[in-house]
């Protein structure tokens, strides 16, 4: 119950569309069923009026029976057409309300997501959620609304016919949808789990395939894939079969009550109480008076599956941000500076800190390198900064101000990050290029593009700066991608620099001819490199060397050459 408040609570913004095709629902069943009462009474009365050779005014009738004909056919269409606009309004709104929630997560706790778990949530698990107002709400409003009415207007004639007709509008409005809820309660929730796992392996099957290759595993991804697809289909099949038990009870309780009719019905005409043809237009009545409660054993059926969908969802907006942002207005820094002092950092869970008492100075302007084997504590560093994380202990300054006091995005406003795996989105050059700064002009991203130099690449590509990359760059090698990011954060323009490992994994001419496109972006800013490779250690002010989160070493490239550590680091303690 708190699930379907929660999400009632979500659709307020488009209530007046969901009222609006309620309205037009019900507009719709009373006509159909008008059409078929007044039909049964008209066709009655007329061979009557024939045998008895008297007349009758038949065009108010026919009138009628038009009316709900012409009634029933535009009501299906702008039924469809209401239901539909207010059930894509509603998921429109909620992947946005998701993503906001989601973003102030990211990256630090969202690490326990696969990708392909988020992008299952955010599209198959909003998509669910259209079952809850198409085919829950507004078929229970029309089938409460419609019951009562239907209900008093039998009553008109008779009571007992009355009584019957609510009794079966109950068991198929009420007892059936409970029982199809019960019985496809367990099958719903293992539907949609499985949908979501089978999607994720689709996925990270797809996109390492030539990893699978490469190591011999495909056949038993391919196996895993065919395993997963046999659960599912084998629960759509429980839940078909759940279906057609209902729809198949539903209509039995219409034709029961069809019979009830005209076994209460017949002696009443008999004694002259009920006219013949109100009996036809009252059986007729209530076989159509049916529509009302047939799709509601499906719906309550896929109830579950539709909670277990937003439970899903629950699971991650719910979760707190692993950095709190401030209350206030964002202080104003005296320069782009960046001091640490005391900084401690430990994982949830980890057996160690990754950062324990780390001192680091970066005045404006200055280049400082830190260097350190896996796992000690380097990026660690640039996620406290980037605020994806929050410090244990220890302070960090920007400028002289509290790090903790900006904003996480005005904070990132002054930082351009390129790092060993930038990130190309499933667009052109132009539009990677353009999230850096969305109204650069053409001149901007060209001569950014010349800096990094990456435009005689783009230029001798048949579209150029159109030119699709694919989906995370995989139409463009690893350097490539990173002279990319590297013209991206010149139109950034940010005053602080931070690079995490951008030459790792590439041949050496490769190395060397981004080390020249790194030279100028540097040019000015203040600098944090990270990285093990020599090329670029000898131009900077200081390195620190890290060890399991400390600071072991410092000094310039040509004093650390004597120490005892960083040649080691970089492999040159062989070659001194």
């Amino acid at each position: 119950m708190n699930d379907l408040l929660r999400l009632w609570k979500l659709f307020r913004p488009y209530r007046g569309w969901m009222l609006a095709g309620f309205a037009i629902s019900l507009a719709t069943l009373i006509a159909n069923v008008a059409l078929m009462a007044v039909s049964g009474w008209f066709i009655t009365a007329m061979a009557m009026a024939g045998a008895a050779g008297v007349a009758m005014n038949y065009f108010t009738p026919a009138a009628m029976i038009r009316g709900s004909a012409i009634a029933r056919t535009a009501g299906r269409y702008f039924e469809r057409l209401i239901t539909h606009e207010a059930t894509l309004r509603q998921l429109a709104g909620l992947r946005v309300w998701f993503y906001r929630k989601l973003e102030p997560l990211a990256p630090a706790r969202l690490q326990q997501y696969h990708s392909a778990d988020l992008l299952s949530r955010i599209r198959a698990d909003v998509d669910a959620l259209d079952n809850l107002y198409v085919r829950v709400l507004v078929p229970s409003l029309v089938a409460i609304v419609a019951g009562v009415g239907f209900f008093l207007f039998t009553a008109l004639f008779d009571l007992r016919l009355a009584l019957v007709l609510l009794a079966m509008l109950l068991v198929a409005g009420l007892l059936l949808p409970w029982l199809s809820r019960w019985l496809g309660a367990a099958p719903g929730r293992r539907l949609v789990e499985a949908e979501a796992q089978l999607r994720q392996v689709a996925i990270d099957g797809t996109q390492g395939l030539s990893e699978l290759l490469v190591y011999g595993a495909a056949e038993a991804q391919a196996e895993r894939i065919d395993a997963l697809s046999r659960d599912l289909i084998r629960e759509q099949d429980r839940m078909s079969r759940i279906a057609g038990f209902a729809q198949g009870a539903v209509g039995l309780c219409a034709n029961l009550t069809l019979w009830a009719f005209l076994w209460i019905g017949i002696p009443l005409v008999e004694s002259g109480v009920l006219p013949p043809p109100q009996l036809a237009m009252l059986a007729l009545f209530a076989l159509a008076a049916f529509e009302s409660v047939a799709p509601l054993p499906l719906a309550f059926q896929q109830l579950e599956a539709t909670l277990t969908a937003a439970r899903r969802l629950f699971a991650i907006v719910d979760t707190e941000p692993a950095v709190a942002e401030p209350t206030g207005p964002a202080p104003q820094p005296q320069d782009n500076g960046i001091a640490i002092r005391g900084l401690r950092f430990g994982y949830p869970g980890a057996d160690r800190p990754a950062l324990d008492g780390l001192d680091l100075d970066l005045p404006e302007g200055r280049r400082v390198a830190i260097v350190g084997a896996t796992g000690s504590g380097k990026s660690t560093l640039l996620n406290l900064l980037l605020r994806f994380w929050a410090p244990d202990a220890g302070e960090m300054r920007l400028g002289g101000e509290p790090l903790e006091a900006f904003p996480g995005e005005q904070l990132r406003d002054r930082i351009a990050l390129v790092s060993q795996h930038p990130h190309l989105f499933d667009a052109s050059i132009r539009e990677n290029l353009l999230i850096a700064a969305p109204d650069a002009s053409v001149g901007l991203i060209e001569q950014a593009c010349a800096t990094a130099q990456i435009d005689r690449f783009i230029a001798d590509l048949p579209e150029g700066y159109d030119t699709w990359v694919g989906e995370t760059g995989v139409r463009v090698s690893g350097g490539q991608a990173r002279r990319i990011a590297i013209a991206r954060a010149l139109l950034k323009d940010a005053p602080i620099l931070l690079l995490d490992e951008p030459t790792e994994g590439l041949d050496a001419p490769t190395e060397r001819a981004l080390m020249d496109a790194i030279r100028r972006l540097m040019q000015g800013r203040t600098v944090l490199l990270i990285t093990h490779r020599p090329v670029a250690l000898a131009e900077m002010d200081e390195i620190l060397v890290l060890d399991q989160g400390r600071v072991i070493e410092r000094g310039s490239h040509e004093e650390l050459l004597r120490a005892q550590h960083y040649p080691r680091l970089l492999g040159l303690d062989n070659a001194l």
